[in-house]
């Protein structure tokens, strides 16, 4: 299995928001909106009936220069105001946005883990190259959610 420590399969960073907890719920649990802030999920859609609860699910198309691909996403958290978050495929990875007011706004957390099934499933694909692949991952989601929390405060913050 791997040799990277089990901190670098988890990942969270925070952003001050000016608007409040609702707002930046409102903005960060449309999917539909993803592509205006992901540097790889370029394209989110909601299955046939699906409203943004606990249970639903939605597909995302991602991009990188040498690859896409759709996943399917179900909703683990939906608290208008405190959480939104999903799983990706069976368990493989996990995303979480979660809202704190604070004095002016409020702080947004970002956070992503990569789940046991989904080291799983990369050595099934990758087989040797299973790490490498891994490693690549881990690294998408350091650079990305800076990225992405940027994004979501200079969205949130121009409505």
């Amino acid at each position: 299995m791997s040799d990277e420590p089990m901190r670098d399969l988890t990942h969270r960073q925070s952003i001050e928001v000016a608007a409040s907890p609702e707002a930046v719920y409102d903005l960060v649990s449309d999917v539909t909106r993803t592509g205006e802030w992901s540097p790889v999920c370029r394209e989110c859609w909601w299955d046939e009936g699906a409203t943004g609860q606990v249970g639903d699910v939605f597909t995302g198309r991602n991009v990188l220069p040498d690859r896409t691909w759709e996943t399917r996403c179900t909703v683990i958290a939906a608290d208008r105001g405190r959480a939104f978050g999903w799983e990706v495929g069976d368990r493989y990875v996990r995303w979480v946005y979660s809202m704190e007011p604070i004095d002016g706004g409020t702080r947004l957390t970002e956070a992503w883990e990569f789940l046991p099934n989904g080291i799983a499933m990369f050595h099934d694909r990758y087989g040797s190259d299973a790490e490498a692949e891994i490693g690549k991952r881990i690294d998408l989601a350091h650079t990305g959610i800076p990225a992405t929390l940027t994004a979501m405060k200079r969205i949130a913050e121009s409505a």
